[in-house]
């Protein structure tokens, strides 16, 4: 069965936005925490336009190789400006996370209602492929829900003081194994697995 993973950038004070996010500002005045897609000289081969280091080249593709449908929530979705109808991934459909409605779906993306919903759905889509999360209450809810297998942390080292945390308060606590830590240029890559 394809695997729930969790792959974003995140201060060592544990944002994932600055101060000021919304729409338009997904990153609000933190846009330094996505400077490692672009300072290096290894082109993704997942993604166009990233030029990566040669070790943040290789987790990167290697996770993003995987990902054959993406769960945003709608504060992440609506921020983003509704990834202008498409999706984060380039090679991977979007399922948005909302318990109400949400502006502006396109025939390319999907709604769901509940993480269990969102999970469904973007294993159906995803063809045999992973599921990816987007945004601290998606992972939140599916961690909640004993859905997410692995959690890496794109960890960027700056501490914000303030924005959207990556995670929200848990029931109860999550124990993680640490599967590999790729130290990078501007950025160290934490790979988790989530223990059950």
């Amino acid at each position: 069965m394809s695997k729930v993973l969790a792959a974003l950038a995140v201060s060592v004070d544990g944002y994932i936005t600055g101060r000021d996010s919304g729409p338009d500002r997904g990153l609000g005045d933190a846009p330094m925490l996505f400077d490692w897609y672009f300072d290096g000289d290894t082109p993704s081969q997942v993604f166009d336009g990233f030029k990566l280091s040669a070790p943040s080249a290789a987790m990167f593709d290697a996770l993003a190789g995987r990902v054959g449908a993406v769960i945003a929530g709608h504060k992440t979705y609506v921020d983003s400006s509704h990834f202008g109808g498409g999706s984060p991934h380039a090679k991977a459909p979007l399922v948005v996370l909302s318990h109400g409605p949400v502006a502006e779906i396109s025939e390319q993306q999907t709604l769901a209602n509940t993480i269990e919903d969102a999970v469904a759905a973007a294993r159906d889509i995803a063809g045999g492929k992973d599921v990816g999360l987007m945004g601290g209450g998606a992972v939140t809810a599916a961690l909640e829900a004993g859905l997410v297998d692995e959690l890496v942390l794109h960890q960027v080292p700056i501490l914000l003081g303030g924005g959207r945390p990556f995670f929200q308060e848990l029931p109860e606590h999550v124990q993680l194994s640490l599967v590999e830590a790729v130290p990078a240029p501007g950025v160290t890559h934490l790979h988790y697995a989530v223990v059950r």
